[in-house]
């Protein structure tokens, strides 16, 4: 799988007249051979760029492809599509398939899948324990071998402390990354909602931040142990922040991801019932929605990932009980990350390089992804619209499926173009192929 970021590109040249890199004064940036080049070339294809904003192309550490095994929900084509469209350069396909990503021959027919379809490098998240059991741990080596570059038995916790020992200690001997879903299962059985007002009034059994926190503080602590990389997935509470804030205090090596949708949305949506709003961790209190995202502009938060969850219409259009936990996010992530971030000032446009780019390509260890945006760099790119709106419609997503919780709203800013390697993978609404 390392072959990945050498794939050639396009040899013809680009030119990006007008864009504003990380949204500073304009230029016409050239793209020759993949890669972003001084001078200028007569001849190259020019696309007017004035006034979009160029990013390095979004890397995305949490994503849900489906493929194999639920490919009425999702495929590594439409998912890619989707990243494309939403600014993605890089996705990492979480385990949780059918069969599960536990062993080097599924996380190679992800990889050779990814690279067949060619919009995004997709990266294949190999699971921690076979079959995501939490009993006993997975094949690490051979599929570090194959070109993992991090494992997570995402929606399932390795809660069993031992288990999770022994992964961060093989962790650092293959150099790649342990990334935890923090629920201590024995807190959240039967759990529906966030434990609060909310949920008691609506009569859900109620998920306690402390499920969140408690794994955090532990695996921070195994982490500091072992001299490992831990990464947490989608944080939710305003104490796993703080948590987060004193272990990079006192040196553990562990970074952290915030969802879109944990950045905007809150409990006060379950008054519905409607199952849209159903996510696993839950969505929390507009509280811990503020703490969250302070803690992504100070840094304690490392970034954005959208933990894209494609569903069935019947996995969703059920009783709230029945229904699965998800929500579509890669097309709508950059709009979001604007919402909450941009528009109130937490964050300047080199802020959202770093949040949705430069630093998961640093967790994930890429090395041609969230690179700067100059000459001899790759044309790995995101133009972004920053005055545009539009209105979030389900069935009009990339996805096969179409669970927003965004429907019906008009969000700001839109990706207008994506770049990998030189090559245009998304223009205008359009995947090019």
């Amino acid at each position: 799988m390392s072959e990945l970021a050498s794939t050639p590109s396009t040899s013809s040249s680009l030119l990006l007249k007008g864009v504003r890199p990380y949204g500073e004064d304009p230029v016409d940036l050239l793209v020759r051979d993949g890669l972003i080049a001084d001078g200028t070339d007569p001849d190259a294809e020019v696309i007017d760029a004035q006034g979009l904003v160029a990013l390095p192309g979004f890397v995305d550490l949490h994503t849900h492809l489906r493929e194999p095994g639920r490919e009425d929900t999702e495929t590594i084509a439409t998912g890619s599509a989707a990243a494309a469209l939403g600014g993605y350069t890089a996705v990492f396909a979480m385990a949780n398939t059918d069969p599960v990503a536990d062993n080097a021959v599924i996380v190679e027919h992800v990889w050779r899948r990814g690279r067949e379809v060619g919009l995004v490098d997709v990266y294949p998240v190999g699971a921690v324990t076979v079959g995501l059991a939490g009993e006993k741990l997975a094949e690490l080596g051979t599929m570090a071998n194959a070109g993992v570059l991090m494992f997570s038995d995402d929606g399932h916790c390795v809660a069993d402390p031992l288990l999770m020992r022994r992964a961060l200690e093989y962790s650092t001997a293959l150099d790649v990354v342990i990334a935890q879903h923090a629920e201590e299962p024995r807190l959240t059985v039967g759990a529906q909602a966030h434990e609060g007002e909310q949920a008691a009034r609506l009569g859900l059994a109620g998920w306690p931040a402390a499920a969140e926190e408690a794994i955090i503080a532990r695996d921070c602590l195994l982490a500091r142990q072992t001299g490992a990389r831990l990464h947490v997935c989608h944080v939710s509470t305003s104490g796993a922040a703080e948590l987060l804030r004193w272990a990079k205090a006192q040196g553990i090596t562990v970074s952290a991801e915030v969802t879109p949708h944990h950045l905007l949305l809150d409990d006060e949506r379950l008054s519905t019932y409607d199952p849209v709003n159903k996510v696993n961790p839950p969505l929390r209190t507009a509280a811990d929605a503020k703490v969250l995202r302070e803690a992504l502009a100070e840094g304690v938060l490392d970034c954005v990932a959208t933990d894209h969850a494609p569903h069935a219409a019947q996995d969703k259009d059920c009783e709230w009980a029945a229904a699965r936990p998800g929500m579509l996010g890669l097309q709508t992530a950059l709009s979001v990350v604007v919402a909450t971030m941009v528009e109130p000032g937490l964050l300047d446009w080199r802020g959202v390089a770093r949040v949705m780019s430069e630093r998961p390509a640093e967790i994930a260890g890429l090395t041609d992804q969230g690179r700067p945006i100059a000459p001899g760099e790759p044309a790995t790119l995101t133009l972004v619209d920053p005055d545009a709106t539009w209105t979030v419609r389900g069935a009009e997503l990339a996805s096969i499926a179409a669970n927003t919780p965004y429907e019906g709203m008009e969000l700001p800013g839109r990706v207008v173009t994506t770049l990998l390697r030189g090559r245009v993978t998304a223009h205008e609404g359009k995947v090019r192929s």
